[in-house]
């Protein structure tokens, strides 16, 4: 096997094993007192940076005008937000649930409202999906959540001095950011730069993948401390991995199902299955029992996994009509 077709093949495992070694490495070093705050510091800017960069160059391959909702987002809604209010009933109206039920109800709850990730129109554009329709989507959940979740979570998960109107607007805050400014910046360039904007198009169209490699290689060093400092009984962490890849593998399955219907087979499993687990970590932080916060670690771990073995098989289908 030639070296850039095992690189091509196998990029997201690569940078999912180099991010975790490279915590390792790191934590391994004598570095002097107070370089932990620096780096943490230098992550929370380069990381949502490399997203900006990323999403800016995807952006610029889709019009305002094609972010249209469609019928089948409908459904993609109902499998996120039902099942979550469900589950946070439960927990609302059952008193004295032993606390390693509550976190896997907890762990479920999070895995399914999750929003799609930002750079799933990444991945969705490299296994030829429709990125516009998913870029609409994405939207649409980050609205959804913002509306629903606080408001069931007021009762299952009261969070003393947030009200709903300030836990809509701290969730809005979170996401928006980075998903509306990449594409105003994209309408801009598009409009004033349309040279910049053509080269994007044109000749930049791997960029934003090796961009995600750099951005999922810092996600999965903080995932791997997030796992390394959870203070969880090997049982109760192993329920929590199990739990978030079966969230994982039924989301993937039924995006896929309900897309199949509309013809976006891709687009509906990348929806569904690929989350915004940066996200899920600070939602869990904010608004959950905090150790629930490893799901969003391992749900990581999950989805990129499969989005390789997606990618491996795009890619032998590829060679072979060569």
């Amino acid at each position: 096997m030639r070296v850039p077709q095992f690189l091509r093949d196998w990029s997201l495992p690569i940078a999912m094993v180099g991010g975790a070694a490279a915590y390792f490495i790191y934590k391994a070093l004598p570095l002097p007192e107070g370089t932990n705050d620096i780096v943490s510091s230098v992550v929370s800017v380069v990381q949502p940076g490399l997203i900006f960069a990323m999403l800016f160059v995807t952006f610029c391959k889709v019009r305002v005008k094609e972010l249209r909702p469609s019928r089948w987002h409908l459904w993609l809604l109902a499998f996120q937000l039902l099942p979550f209010m469900v589950l946070s009933l439960m927990i609302t109206f059952s008193h004295g649930m032993p606390f390693g039920v509550k976190v896997l109800l907890e762990t479920a709850m999070l895995c399914l409202i999750c929003p799609t990730a930002t750079a799933a129109a990444v991945i969705t554009a490299k296994l030829g999906g429709n990125s516009a329709s998913l870029i609409s989507y994405t939207m649409q959940i980050n609205i959804a959540v913002a509306v629903v979740a606080p408001l069931f979570l007021a009762f299952s998960h009261p969070v003393e001095g947030m009200s709903l109107s300030g836990s809509f607007l701290v969730i809005i805050a979170k996401v928006f950011p980075l998903l509306l400014l990449p594409l105003l910046f994209a309408s801009l360039a598009r409009r004033f730069a349309p040279g910049l904007h053509g080269w994007l198009v044109t000749k930049g169209r791997n960029l934003p993948f090796m961009l995600w490699l750099v951005a999922l290689s810092l996600a999965i060093a903080v995932t791997t401390r997030a796992i390394v400092n959870a203070r969880l009984s090997l049982f109760v962490m192993a329920g929590i991995g199990v739990v978030s890849l079966i969230c994982c593998l039924l989301q993937f399955y039924a995006g896929r199902r309900i897309g199949a219907r509309y013809g976006e087979v891709v687009t509906g499993g990348q929806a569904l299955g690929q989350k915004n687990t940066v996200f899920a970590i600070w939602f869990a932080y904010t608004f959950m029992t905090p150790v629930t916060a490893i799901a969003g670690g391992f749900y990581s771990v999950w989805h990129n996994l499969v989005n390789t073995f997606q990618l491996y098989k795009k890619n032998r289908l590829i060679d072979k009509n060569l």
